[in-house]
């Protein structure tokens, strides 16, 4: 966990500013709303480190541009990412709304008919929308009685909503990502964009060649004592499973050499993780500047093929590098996971970055690899698909950033899941270490030897509830995301068996059933595959496609597919001022209208 204080909410009570009287009857309901809802926010939403959620209210109502400018400066100081006004009655827009473009705001006007809180809230909204700082309008569909301190739960789902946007965007915003290495073979992900992760996320970027790593090795710069504590910890817990590939091949490991292969990929892990949020332990034994790290919130390792042809894998395949570091646990015992993309793919990170904001959970980086079409299984192994995967199926798969909590091994309310790290108990962590084993890389594509991790995802019989999400970037048009709900399936024995040996029977596997609308994209499992941007997928628990959606409206980054219902999406009312009727050209003409978040 990177050592940076957490963003928090600021929360606005506007009132009516005329005095003997009409503000005077007010204050009291419209401090009751400001701390309404910090006390929401404080017990529904968590920071990475499963801390509550802060929040910051005005100290006193806001009734004019003297209130509005010193609860700025409040909110300046405590490190606001987003502001939450909320009001019951009319107030003076222009005078009272946050004038900060560089951050997030949302309005909910009370729905009640003693003052006109929805006058107030169109009013104010047209004038975010009239001076170009785009706002989320929250109107609640029933009117309430003027002494109702509750909020209604379709004003919760919206507040919650962007709330947790506002804190994704708070969190990447001056933080870096890290290129260990540069672009592997090719990929278009892994040409980092600095204007795509300055203009729209805030965050810098830091660069590494390959060699620091072996550097690292050769100097001892890692702390010794730990290495000692992680080597055991690891020949305890992570079981080498058989050379299903290099028996009677040319270039074969003996057992010493697959040996020091294993102690330099757990080196491999700390050093990675020391790059990118630094280690105190390396000041202490005289490596000042090592100590520092690079401030990553997210990295990515080039590896192929200028590391792989020589060292042991460390980009692909399962590597135990970067199954490790995205997975949530490891020797010094259950941690938040870290966000390492494969290949140096920093779209692909970027994508997981975004959902692991959104629900504190690890992430799987996969090949968006087969479609396999129901009469194509049913001609291989004689099997007719049932159930969620009865359309057909998406098998994810090759990707070495796959986090080891993707196994099935967790739960919720008995169902297969991913958690947070601070809901993880014992068994779970060590359930998913069992179900893993290590399988020694292909060395026709990985001469450098190495290991990959290697488990099948377990739905359940119903499928664990998964969104798979990508950004990509277009040549004069700038970055777009993609999403899809869907669903881990578990496949028949036969089925799994059959397409694991025409895949690769040593790598990770995920089967993946992406909801359909009849529409668009989504008209077929095919279309799903079709039409997804690129090689690669990040895949997160649960159907967070509304929340990314969110997110993204907030760094005015268009969503060009997905399967979210119509009465789920949330964008700021400025977007209803450029088009209702398709809302996609909406989305995409409102985030070319207004611009990147910080540009």
């Amino acid at each position: 966990m990177l050592d940076a204080k957490f963003p928090k909410i600021g929360i606005r009570p506007t009132i009516d500013g005329r005095r003997k009287g009409v503000r005077e009857s007010l204050e009291e309901q419209t401090m009751k709303m400001a701390h309404s809802v910090a006390d929401l926010l404080h017990n529904t939403l968590k920071y990475p480190d499963g801390s509550p959620v802060e929040t910051v209210i005005a100290d006193t109502t806001i009734g004019g541009v003297h209130e509005a400018a010193m609860a700025k400066e409040k909110f300046d100081k405590a490190g606001i990412c987003g502001t939450i006004t909320v009001t019951p009655c009319w107030c003076y827009g222009s005078e009272t709304m946050d004038m900060s473009k560089d951050i997030p705001h949302a309005i909910w006007g009370f729905n009640g008919t003693e003052r006109p809180g929805a006058v107030y809230l169109a009013a104010v909204l047209a004038g975010h929308t009239q001076k170009g700082i785009p706002a989320f309008g929250i109107y609640g569909k029933d009117v309430q009685d003027a002494d109702d301190s509750s909020i209604p739960k379709d004003v919760v789902a919206k507040l919650i909503r962007f709330a947790k946007g506002a804190l994704a965007a708070g969190l990447m915003r001056n933080k870096s990502y890290l290129s260990i290495g540069n672009v592997a073979m090719g990929i278009a992900g892994s040409t980092v964009n600095p204007d795509f992760f300055q203009d729209y996320l805030g965050m810098r970027n830091e660069y590494v060649d390959m060699s620091e790593i072996i550097r690292r090795w050769d100097e001892g710069i890692y702390d010794k004592e730990e290495f000692k504590k992680a080597l055991a910890w690891a020949k305890k817990n992570m079981k080498i499973g058989p050379d299903v590939y290099n028996d009677g091949k040319p270039i074969q490991f003996d057992d010493k050499a697959k040996e020091e292969q294993f102690e330099d990929c757990i080196k491999m892990i700390m050093i990675a993780r020391d790059l990118m949020q630094g280690n105190t332990k390396l000041k202490d034994a005289g490596f000042t500047e090592e100590a520092e790290g690079h401030f990553a919130i997210a990295a990515g390792f080039q590896g192929q093929r200028q590391w792989t042809d020589h060292f042991p894998n460390g980009d692909v395949n399962g590597d135990v590098m970067e199954a490790m570091l995205n997975s949530q646990f490891d020797w010094n015992g259950k941690r938040a996971p870290f966000i390492f993309a494969t290949e140096n793919d920093s779209l692909n990170g970027a994508s997981m970055l975004f959902n692991y904001l959104l629900t504190n959970t690890p992430q799987i980086f996969a090949d968006v690899r087969t479609y396999w079409s129901p009469e194509a299984v049913e001609r291989v192994t004689g099997t007719k698909l049932t159930g969620p995967a009865k359309e057909g199926f998406l098998h994810l798969s090759n990707s070495g950033a796959q986090t080891l909590d993707a196994t099935g091994a967790e739960k919720i309310d008995g169902k297969p899941a991913i958690k947070p790290f601070w809901d993880l108990t014992d068994d779970e962590v060590q359930a998913n270490l069992d179900q893993t084993d290590w399988v020694p890389a292909n060395v026709e594509y990985f001469r450098g030897g190495g290991f990959s991790s290697h488990y099948l995802t377990k739905g359940g019989e119903k499928g664990m509830p998964v969104t798979m999400t990508r950004i990509n970037l277009v040549k004069g048009l700038g970055p777009v995301l993609q999403l899809a709900e869907g669903y881990a399936v578990e496949l028949p024995e036969n089925v799994f068996d059959a397409v694991n040996k025409r895949t690769d029977p040593g790598w990770p596997s995920t089967f993946f059933a992406p909801i359909l609308t009849g529409h668009g994209a989504f008209k077929s499992v095919y279309d799903v595959m079709n039409n997804w941007g690129a090689n690669h997928g990040a895949i997160s628990y649960g159907h967070i496609g509304a929340d990314l959606i969110t997110l993204a409206s907030i760094l005015r980054i268009p969503v060009n597919m997905h399967n979210v219902p119509e009465s789920q999406i949330f964008r700021p009312r400025s977007w209803s001022s450029i088009g209702t009727e398709n809302l996609e050209a909406a989305d995409f003409n409102a985030c070319q209208t207004f611009g990147p978040l910080y540009k």
